[in-house]
């Protein structure tokens, strides 16, 4: 999978526009040109691969349901769009349509789109269903499977997975406390360190951290980036990407970013 650098990042589509992981939050995203969509994945327990971030669909379709309990159909029923408040309180999607996609969905709706996937359980069958997933609809070098949990990411890994993977929590805490000589000798295994700006009393949002990154051969992206002035300061620093829930308002500091360097 080749990233640019900078890389902007969907965080769960435009979700500051529409209903977060939804086809309408993604295709907003396109719309606005990112260069990557970000998601969460979790199995359904008739074994299909959703997108979704919570565990339970109550936030998002005021529906109380465990997706590892709930079958397709089930989740199919529930309605995506309510979870959206507007500033003025209302839902204006809700009742509108809108369904929680599955994985392969997402996949074909967007067949040249890039992809960033975070597998939010630490689940066999999950890591086996979504590689299984890539290698047929050959989509493994157009998505990074990213998760908290390093013990995923290392099981992606066994398995031989062509495509980048990310760090898990406690790699990343490795990245930062290890001597440089340490992780040359033992590399961590993935090639993209995703992070937050700060990490308990841990700051990561320092030239010196994206240094040490890069001198390692790490990409550094930083989550959740709202704000135009933080996305500038930290592509300033030498961040190589920036997730947003609001691309329209990050969108234009990219544009500006490679008009001045002459890229895009």
């Amino acid at each position: 999978m080749n990233l640019p650098t900078p890389a902007l990042y969907a965080h769960r589509g435009a979700a500051s526009e529409r209903p977060e992981n939804t086809l309408a939050s993604f295709e907003r995203a396109v719309e606005l040109g990112v260069d990557v969509l970000e998601t969460d994945l979790h199995l359904t327990v008739d074994g299909h691969i959703v997108v979704g971030h919570d565990p339970n669909l109550r936030r998002m379709t005021g529906v109380s349901l465990a997706i590892r309990a709930a079958t397709l159909d089930d989740i199919r029923r529930c309605d995506a769009g309510w979870g959206f408040v507007a500033q003025d309180g209302s839902r204006p999607f809700a009742g509108r349509g809108l369904r929680v996609p599955t994985f392969e969905e997402l996949l074909d709706a967007f067949p040249t789109a890039r992809f960033n996937v975070d597998a939010k359980r630490h689940d066999p069958v999950l890591v086996e269903g979504l590689l299984a997933l890539l290698r047929r609809k050959r989509a493994e070098d157009r998505v990074l499977i990213a998760s908290f949990d390093a013990a995923v990411l290392r099981a992606v890994r066994r398995a031989g997975y062509p495509g980048l993977t990310g760090l898990g929590q406690s790699e990343v805490v490795r990245l930062y406390f290890a001597p440089e000589a340490i992780l040359r000798g033992f590399p961590l295994g993935g090639r993209v360190a995703q992070v937050p700006t700060g990490l308990g009393p841990l700051r990561m949002d320092t030239r010196a951290f994206i240094a040490r990154c890069h001198a390692l051969s790490l990409r550094v992206d930083y989550w959740t980036i709202n704000s135009a002035v933080e996305a500038e300061r930290l592509l300033g620093l030498g961040a190589d990407g920036i997730m947003t829930d609001d691309p329209a308002a990050i969108v234009p500091v990219f544009q500006r970013l490679r008009a001045r360097t002459g890229e895009g």
